[in-house]
């Protein structure tokens, strides 16, 4: 059992005075000598503000909402440790709660959940009997709140005091009356009161406060009355009891997570920063109205509530700190963003009463003052896995927010909330941020804390360096807050395996359908000797050099060609990158992603797809093109290439299905040319992961700067290795030649059938048209091609299908010849 003395200060409503006779409690109580700790009733952040000015000590909140009702004793006990009484402010009316929840998350709840005694504060100021009769009320309506005495507020005289006096009789001990006095009546702001921490009359409003409440109140009653409280049988809350100590992966030191902190984000919970400590982290405040940078090796920013529009203006005018965030954030630092993180992530905010200010930038939107306040409880899921939550996680939070967005998109939403309406996507989330208008009590969802400093744990120290400004001209976003089709009606997320479901003849994924060398097999197999160890990939980058002839400083292994496009997107702030479709879509995600969309050149069918030099835009700075080309297998001519190669330019070609040899770059990186191949699709491991890109050496080296510590697994490494060996110069002729004579058979029977097909295909599939119904109709015969309809400059007449061996071929022929007889 633990001890505490206690009491909960409550009203009969709204606006009777709780903050300012609960504040004026504590700080009279502390300058009596007592150690108080101040606690508030429901999710505000800034009465606990006042709290903390009036005690010395962090403000705590008891929300059965945003932690759960069995939380509430072990933290009231947490955050009481040390002190001698608890003094508990409650929120709105002593029974009012969540809608429609009976009462939940009220004072009285809280209270009785924490057997803590009631102190009444009425305004007396429109009544005199009456008073009587709604103290009556307010101690006998729910036998399980102790209500055990009475403050009476804003008297407007002695006579009008003595008369709610005279009413009460001695029914309930009065214990102590205060004249009306505006001058302690803390400034308001559209979300409430002002915070503390921006009041620069704080402390000395705070001592006339604390003075008075002495003179007026009986602070021995109070604190006898605190004293009678039952002992409490749980434990304290312990945060190191629900969260598991990291240390940086990279040099085993503690992560250190920037937590922003001055007047424009006073919004966050004790509790935060303490659950990261004991996860392990050195959490680090910065301003960022003044601070010129990040703190130094940080591998975690977090920025919280507050009121940023306030202080547009000054977060506007400090551009080296904006010009850092926006960097860090885009090299993929962890990064959780409430309510005012939000609204400082966005491109601009206009406040109140001024233009626009520019913020960070790392999203593509715009926030604005809103016509009405939003403030509700929320229960939210997450819809996919990112840097605070895994997929389907639901926690409980509350928004408490006047601006909106303007414009935008949940493409990539932090939460879906489920509301009487229907769902609601909010927020952006991507592996590396979270960003909404949610915020959420960690002590109640330890996980969170748990999933951020483990990211924090994996992430290169972040260093912040001088950088030449580009905040005069409009800033690319980092994270996408629109759907990611850059022409619209494209499905660009969806790829061959979403097709190949278990029990279907696949011809929708283009792996080489035979059986994995033996030696490969084995590579595989002995690499797992070496999974207790962190990966190396210094072994594969040699052996993939010496198998293209360059230096091993020109390659870069990467976890599949995804990967390889993912750095590339987030290389430069690209101003006009192009794709040339049809195309491979993950290169247009990963630049959509990074903030850089990029315009389509579709070629002409008509001319076979051929890629036309003088086509490309000349200002395009970023050229992505796949040779041969997925899902056409047009084999462009290296000399065509090669004409696109100018200075300002980086022309990246996908050579994943280019295994002969015929028009490669690969054995001639350069400046201003990437070349990115895989071996997924021949050697049959995509679940492995294994690619790899080419390039000069400078650029490869920033490249390999953006890549996460250890992306390239053991076993990844282990088959570049192999796949480079002589044996695999040897494998990789028979395979070709066994995709030709596959090809060869495909495509003779299409022809046979009539249904017209892009010639001249140089890779393991064939691009065919035979019309919108027939994907379709074969997959009513248990056979998978893939549509085609998501790649840009296609439709739904069109399909691709993977080159397979005599037997399977000859069936999916068979089925094309059946349909097509169909009427």
């Amino acid at each position: 059992m633990v001890t505490l003395p206690r009491l909960v200060i409550a009203a009969p409503a709204s606006g009777h005075g709780k903050t300012t006779v609960a504040t004026g409690l504590m700080a009279a109580l502390s300058r009596a000598g007592h150690v108080v700790s101040g606690h508030k009733v429901g999710p505000d952040y800034i009465d606990p503000g006042y709290h903390a000015l009036a005690t010395g000590r962090s403000g705590r909140n008891l929300d059965p909402h945003l932690v759960g009702e069995s939380l509430l004793v072990p933290l009231l006990l947490h955050g009481a440790a040390g002190a001698d009484i608890a003094v508990v402010e409650g929120v709105m009316g002593l029974y009012d709660g969540q809608i429609g929840g009976n009462g939940f998350a009220s004072t009285a709840h809280v209270a009785a959940v924490t057997r803590t005694p009631v102190v009444l504060v009425v305004d007396v100021s429109h009544a005199s009997r009456s008073i009587a009769a709604t103290v009556h009320g307010m101690t006998t309506w729910d036998p399980s709140v102790d209500v055990v005495g009475v403050i009476l507020n804003k008297a407007g005289s002695q006579r009008h005091a003595d008369e709610v006096l005279a009413s009460l009789g001695t029914s309930i001990p009065v214990l102590g009356v205060l004249q009306r006095d505006d001058g302690i009546i803390a400034p308001s702001r559209h979300l409430g009161l002002v915070p503390a921490a921006e009041r620069s009359d704080a402390a000395h409003a705070l001592d006339r406060l604390a003075a008075q409440v002495a003179d007026k109140i009986d602070l021995e009653a109070v604190v006898r009355l605190a004293s009678a409280a039952p002992d409490l049988p749980d434990p304290p809350w312990d945060p190191s009891s629900v969260v598991e100590p990291v240390t940086s992966v990279v040099d085993h030191r503690k992560p250190l997570i920037a937590m922003a902190g001055g007047r424009a984000f006073t919004f966050r919970y004790a509790e935060t920063e303490e659950l990261l400590r004991a996860a392990g982290c050195e959490v680090v405040t910065f301003d960022p109205m003044t601070a010129a940078a990040l703190p130094a090796a940080t591998t975690g920013i977090y920025l919280g509530g507050g009121f940023p529009e306030v202080y547009a203006a000054d977060l506007s005018a400090n551009t080296p700190l904006r010009e850092d965030l926006r960097a860090a954030i885009a090299a993929g630092v962890p990064t959780v963003a409430e309510c005012a993180g939000l609204l400082y992530l966005c491109r601009t905010v206009r406040p109140a009463d001024g233009p626009p200010a520019a913020m960070i930038g790392a999203l593509g939107v715009d926030a604005v003052m809103g016509p009405r306040l939003t403030l509700s409880y929320r229960t939210a899921h997450s819809p996919a896995d990112n840097v605070l939550t895994a997929e389907g996680q639901q926690v409980t939070g509350h928004e408490f927010h006047r601006t909106v967005l303007l414009d935008h998109q949940n493409a990539n939403p932090a939460w879906e909330f489920a509301t009487p309406e229907g769902p609601i996507l909010a927020g952006f989330a991507t592996p590396t941020v979270n960003a909404s208008y949610l915020h959420t009590h960690w002590a109640g969802h330890p996980a969170l804390a748990q999933r951020f400093a483990d990211a924090a744990a994996r992430t290169p120290r972040w260093s912040s360096q001088p950088r030449r400004s580009s905040l005069s001209r409009p800033l690319p976003t980092v994270i996408s807050t629109r759907p990611i089709t850059a022409t619209p009606g494209y499905d660009l997320r969806h790829h061959g395996d979403r097709e190949a479901l278990d029990g279907l003849l696949d011809f929708a994924v283009n792996v080489y359908d035979d059986h994995r060398p033996g030696w490969l097999d084995d590579a595989l197999t002995r690499s797992l000797a070496d999974a207790h160890r962190y990966p190396d990939t210094t072994n594969a980058q040699q052996a993939l050099a010496k198998r293209h002839h360059v230096q091993s400083e020109q390659v870069l292994p990467t976890a599949g060609a995804s990967e390889a496009f993912g750095l590339i997107a987030r290389l430069r702030d690209w101003r006009h990158p192009v794709v040339v479709h049809p195309q491979f879509t993950e290169p247009d995600v990963a630049l959509t992603e990074a903030g850089h969309p990029p315009r389509h050149l579709v070629l002409d069918a008509r001319k076979g797809y051929r890629l036309d030099p003088a086509a490309v835009p000349a200002e395009a700075d970023l050229v992505v093109i796949g040779n041969p080309t997925n899902p056409t297998g047009v084999l462009h001519p290296r000399a065509a290439i090669e004409e696109l190669l100018e200075p300002g330019r980086v022309v990246v070609v996908d050579e994943a299905f280019l295994e002969d040899g015929l028009e490669s770059l690969a054995a001639d990186p350069r400046e201003g040319l990437i070349v990115v191949r895989s071996l997924t699709k021949l050697w049959s491991i995509p679940g492995i992961r294994a690619g790899y890109l080419l390039g000069d050496p400078d650029t490869v080296q920033q490249l390999a700067t953006g890549q996460a510590p250890w992306s390239v697994s053991t076993t990844a490494a282990a088959a570049m290795v192999a796949c480079s060996a002589p044996a695999a110069e040897v494998e990789t002729l028979r395979r070709v030649e066994a995709i030709c004579e596959r090809r060869r058979l495909l495509v003779d029977g299409l022809d046979r059938l009539g249904i017209p097909f892009v010639a001249g295909s140089r890779a393991p599939f064939v691009l065919a048209k035979p019309g919108p119904a027939m994907r379709e109709a074969l997959l009513t015969r248990g056979i998978a091609v893939r549509r085609a309809d998501t790649f840009p400059g296609l439709g739904p007449d069109w399909i691709r299908i993977a080159v397979r061996r005599q037997r399977p071929t000859q069936r999916l022929l068979d089925a094309l010849s059946d349909i097509s007889r169909t009427p």
